[in-house]
């Protein structure tokens, strides 16, 4: 097979990047990288995904890094329905238009991951009281940009149909389950967006949910003791230490 993903479950970009391929029904051999053992670290990853982060893919011969790019390549390169990355510059733009914004807006809910499941984890300590307060206050005025604008006449974050757009945005809301947190909570137009995107993409949201949502059921918003976690000692640590 061609098409070899790399990719970790506990990564929102990943779970994306999957969806999308089995919702297209796009033949890929799965190379699950498992950050809880560190295996991006490996040295042969490291010829794959220069920075050991994933997802990352080998097309052929074509190595390819970053979930944006990933997806709009297999867009461009895969036949897949138009509705995903239109052809038309203008719809193309407007997709663009929410991957741009996503950088500095919703990926404040993977800092929420960060301070209230790596850090207590890595370290045996409560994480900072207000910096956990900063990054949900930042976090809240996302989604409710999301809900407001993004989602104000529209069902899907660019359009009337789905797109990569909203892959990337609702794997990155779902990432704050597993810290007890419920982003569609009084919010209808993200609780109906969810809904259709499950529906859109049934059943394979829920299969590579699945290990996210067995998490949020059996710690209930608590990380484990740092000895069940090889990826908050060997990965996310360095993080904080920057």
């Amino acid at each position: 097979m061609s098409l070899k993903v790399y990719f970790d479950f506990l990564s929102p970009p990943s779970r994306a990047l999957l969806m999308f391929l089995k919702a297209n029904r796009i033949p890929f051999e799965p190379k699950e990288v498992k950050l809880a053992k560190g295996e991006h670290f490996n040295k042969d990853y490291a010829n794959i995904h220069p920075f050991q982060k994933v997802p990352a893919i080998i097309d052929d011969q074509f190595q390819l890094i970053e979930s944006v790019a990933i997806l709009r390549y297999l867009c461009r390169e895969r036949n897949v329905p138009e509705h995903w990355y239109p052809k038309d510059v203008k719809g193309q733009a407007k997709v663009d238009e929410y991957l741009e914004w996503q950088h500095t807006n919703t990926r404040m809910c993977g800092m929420l991951f960060m301070l209230k499941w790596v850090y207590p984890s890595t370290t045996g300590k409560a994480p900072n009281a207000k910096e956990v307060a900063h990054w949900e206050k930042l976090m809240n005025e996302a989604l409710d940009k999301m809900e407001y604008i993004w989602l104000k006449d529209k069902p899907y974050l660019t359009g009337d149909r789905i797109s990569i757009a909203d892959l990337l945005g609702v794997t990155e809301l779902e990432q704050t389950r597993i810290v007890g947190y419920n982003p569609y909570s009084n919010r209808a137009a993200l609780t109906a967006w969810l809904e259709r995107i499950k529906g859109d993409t049934n059943p394979y949201f829920g299969e590579v949910h699945g290990k996210l949502h067995h998490f949020v059921d059996k710690y209930k918003g608590v990380p484990p003791a740092r000895s069940l976690s090889t990826i908050i000692k060997m990965t996310m640590f360095r993080f904080f230490k920057k």
